[in-house]
């Protein structure tokens, strides 16, 4: 099963093309496929008009430098604020938190979007790539924040996504350009990074995307493509049950595993129910990897959502300006 990107802010013969694939299971929207509200709801019209079968349209709407959709949405700050803010007063920065992942779901599911992957539960440790994506460098605050988040986006209408397990925030390098590796055992981790995983999972998290780190003292391979992280011990020993998506693809620290093919076959044969494939130059190649493959093609259905919300109505909903007017006065940053 693959979620592929498209290059632009409408479909070309060929990207319709793909969609006709059985293997096609979803399209991940960036800021190179949005130009306006009512553009990204056609494209996501276009996107399910276009498929055999039903896609999950989704994106990464987090808040800060990662806003794939900006003019004429709520400008989100990132989730560092909350950690500060809880260090002063834990029930309001809780509560910000959790008027944040409403606002942010409630604006993708108006722009008939299914899926924002959210929320970061990476420990704020120095990462390059995380930086001020992740709520606080204490595992127990995070994990708060988490139960708060998850719990949020469910009344929004909208699944959940942890991301990246089993914890991307501790190591220096970002995955898109370097390999990363993290020497610490798992009795470690488990005490630290996999806390916030844990409570996610414990508050109804319905998915899951893998880190391209490696844990040398844990598995040989990066986690993303590890038998032993997903199907031991986040299926396994965690329990978890929901949709596990690889990161994508495209990213340096998956060209360890090979080739495209060799890297979509890795993942899919460790446990990942989907791999994101977001380079649109990539998708041929992915298709051919996984042409011979038995699929999981009702892997994704849970996580599409149950119909666009629409922008009339969100606007007309006291609660959107209120809480957009509440996040900037108490966090101010937003990028």
């Amino acid at each position: 099963m693959l979620v592929i990107g498209v290059a632009g802010t409408e479909l070309t013969s060929q990207e319709r093309d793909w969609l006709q694939h059985d293997c096609v299971g979803g399209v991940i929207l960036f800021k190179r496929n949005f130009a306006s509200r009512q553009q990204v709801a056609e494209l996501s019209a276009a996107i399910r008009a276009a498929a055999r079968l039903p896609q999950l349209v989704c994106v990464d709407q987090e808040g800060g430098r990662v806003q794939r959709f900006r003019e004429g949405y709520a400008a989100l700050p990132p989730l560092q604020g909350f950690g500060e803010l809880y260090a002063r007063d834990p029930d309001a920065a809780l509560e910000l938190a959790r008027e944040h992942a409403w606002l942010m779901a409630s604006e993708v599911r108006a722009s008939g979007v299914d899926l924002s992957f959210a929320p970061v539960v990476d420990l704020a440790r120095g990462n390059r790539a995380i930086g001020d994506r992740a709520f606080s460098d204490d595992p127990q605050v995070v994990a708060a924040f988490t139960r708060a988040y998850v719990e949020a986006m469910h009344a929004a209408g909208m699944a959940a996504t942890l991301k990246h397990f089993p914890g991307h925030g501790t190591v220096l390098e970002d995955t898109h350009v370097d390999d990363a590796s993290d020497p610490r055992p798992l009795q470690t981790l488990q005490r630290e990074d996999l806390l916030p995983f844990a409570a996610g999972i414990d508050a109804g998290a319905d998915a899951v995307m893998m880190a391209h780190v490696r844990y040398p003292a844990v598995a040989p391979e990066p986690a993303g493509y590890s038998p032993r992280w997903i199907q031991q011990i986040l299926r396994g020993q965690m329990g978890f049950r929901g949709v596990v998506f690889s990161d994508d693809i495209g990213m340096a620290a998956s060209f360890a595993a090979g080739g495209v093919k060799a890297r979509v076959d890795a993942h899919l044969d460790a446990g990942c129910d989907v791999v994101l494939v977001c380079h649109p130059e990539l998708v041929e190649e992915s298709l051919q990897a996984v042409a011979a493959r038995p699929l999981n093609t009702a892997a994704l259905i849970g996580l599409i959502g149950r119909g666009a919300l629409g922008w009339d109505g969100l606007l007309a909903d006291g609660r959107h300006a209120a809480t957009q007017s509440r996040l900037q006065q108490q966090l101010g940053r937003t990028a």
